[in-house]
């Protein structure tokens, strides 16, 4: 264990004090925060101004559908401003303004309103066709100008959908007013309570505190690797490995390693619970949010950080041990990444539904546990057996993977030339 320790120590301050270590405990935080400003403040200024042209014969239809369009109310432009000790992003969603021109069709209108889309001078078309029978319903095409804009198409939709509901309640012996009193949409206030902003603080700082974990555990991760291969090319592994054991010296790197990132860790912590504490915040459509943690929450992100960090740098340090330099290293990247960009792909989910069937069956993958029962059981309502049992059952499989990756490391640290064969990794694991 003395040797252990030694090995540690080493690898933690080698770490702890170069710049690097400052820069990146310094601007991580930083650069997520302008990643967050700059995508509301992006969203803000985006135009949303829409020339829209309706084609039709049945100009009365065609002029109801221009003015559906044209009658959204627009919203104010959203800025940020910093008022009253806290950060104000008052980013309100703004809706699309319609400039709409009603035209019937005639020969070449076609090719004329696709002339105008390719030039950017209308952001799309809708061409009405006429029933075939009365009493029918019209056929509609609409042709936007980038197939990605779908709010521009489902606000075209709505409109249409809104003409045609009142045309039939017209044909059904409604009068104005009351098609007016039948299609007005229900208003549902927000509540703004306690619990509103409770919640809405506690996802800020635990959807911050997802992206710490990935970050950390993939860098510190990859640092294992690294440092193994550099010892390896360097040859000091023949000196060292005169007074230590192989497993005495894994331990010492995943522990010294491991180390640096909870050091970092904990100064990031701090600064959330110093933020938690003052007056500062940042008012998100004139709510002020502060971050926001309990207990609980923070107590399961450090059981499921360590357990996560244990269990991918035990896979770093077999990849380190089984390549001879970084250009291998960083073609084999990709066990330890594919995992890690998986749970970037189910976040969404497991945010927004935490306890559905989905997310139970991922947090339950032992390689996605870290990541995402952190976000279950601090968003969602999962039952205490749940909780125990992703623990127990990751602790089980990292306790295993080191095993095997121990075996794997005292063979593979004085291997050089080629990387192993899956046949050869077979035969390191038998031996004693």
């Amino acid at each position: 264990m003395h040797n252990v320790w030694l090995i540690a120590r080493r690898e933690y301050l080698e770490r702890v004090r170069t710049r690097g270590f400052v820069i990146t405990t310094i601007m991580i935080p930083v650069v997520m925060l302008g990643f967050l400003v700059g995508s509301i403040v992006l969203g803000a200024h985006e135009n949303m101004d829409r020339r829209i042209v309706v084609v039709s014969q049945d100009l009365p239809l065609a002029e109801a559908v221009q003015s559906a369009l044209q009658s959204a109310p627009r919203a104010a432009t959203a800025t940020p401003q910093a008022n009253a000790g806290r950060f104000n992003l008052r980013a309100a969603a703004r809706p699309i303004k319609f400039t709409v021109d009603v035209m019937e069709p005639a020969v070449g209108t076609r090719d004329l309103l696709d002339q105008q889309l390719d030039s950017n001078e209308i952001d799309g078309y809708l061409w009405i066709q006429p029933a075939p029978a009365p009493g029918a319903q019209p056929a509609f095409s609409y042709t936007p100008r980038s197939s990605s804009d779908r709010a521009t198409s489902d606000a075209v939709t709505a409109a249409l959908n809104k003409v045609l509901l009142r045309r039939q309640l017209a044909r059904s012996g409604a009068t104005a007013g009351q098609a007016d009193a039948l299609m007005q949409p229900a208003e549902i206030q927000p509540v703004r309570g306690s619990h509103h902003r409770d919640r809405a603080s506690s996802m800020v700082s635990i959807g911050a505190l997802f992206f710490l974990m990935y970050l950390v555990i993939m860098l510190y991760g990859m640092n294992v690797a690294r440092s193994v291969i550099e010892e390896k090319t360097s040859r000091i592994f023949e000196v060292m490995l005169a007074a230590v054991r192989p497993e005495e010296m894994m331990a010492g790197k995943i522990i010294g390693v491991g180390a640096v990132g909870i050091t970092q860790m904990g100064i990031w912590l701090a600064a959330i619970f110093l933020a938690a504490g003052s007056s500062s915040g940042i008012n998100i459509g004139g709510e002020t949010i502060h971050p926001s943690l309990t207990g609980p929450q923070v107590a399961y992100f450090l059981v499921f950080f360590l357990l996560g960090y244990l269990f991918y740098s035990a896979i770093a340090a077999a990849l380190g041990a089984m390549t001879n330099s970084e250009q291998e290293l960083q073609q084999m990247n990709i066990f330890l990444m594919l995992p890690l960009l998986a749970c970037f792909v189910a976040l969404g989910t497991v945010m927004m539904t935490p306890d559905s069937r989905l997310a139970q069956v991922l947090a339950f993958i032992p390689p996605f546990t870290p990541l995402l029962m952190y976000m279950r059981v601090s968003l969602g309502h999962p039952h205490a057996w749940e909780t125990i049992l992703s623990i127990t059952m990751l602790a089980v499989c990292t306790a295993g993977l080191i095993w095997l990756t121990s075996r794997i490391y005292r063979v593979g640290v004085l291997m050089y030339g080629k990387r192993p064969s899956f046949s050869e990794l077979m035969r390191w694991l038998k031996y004693s």
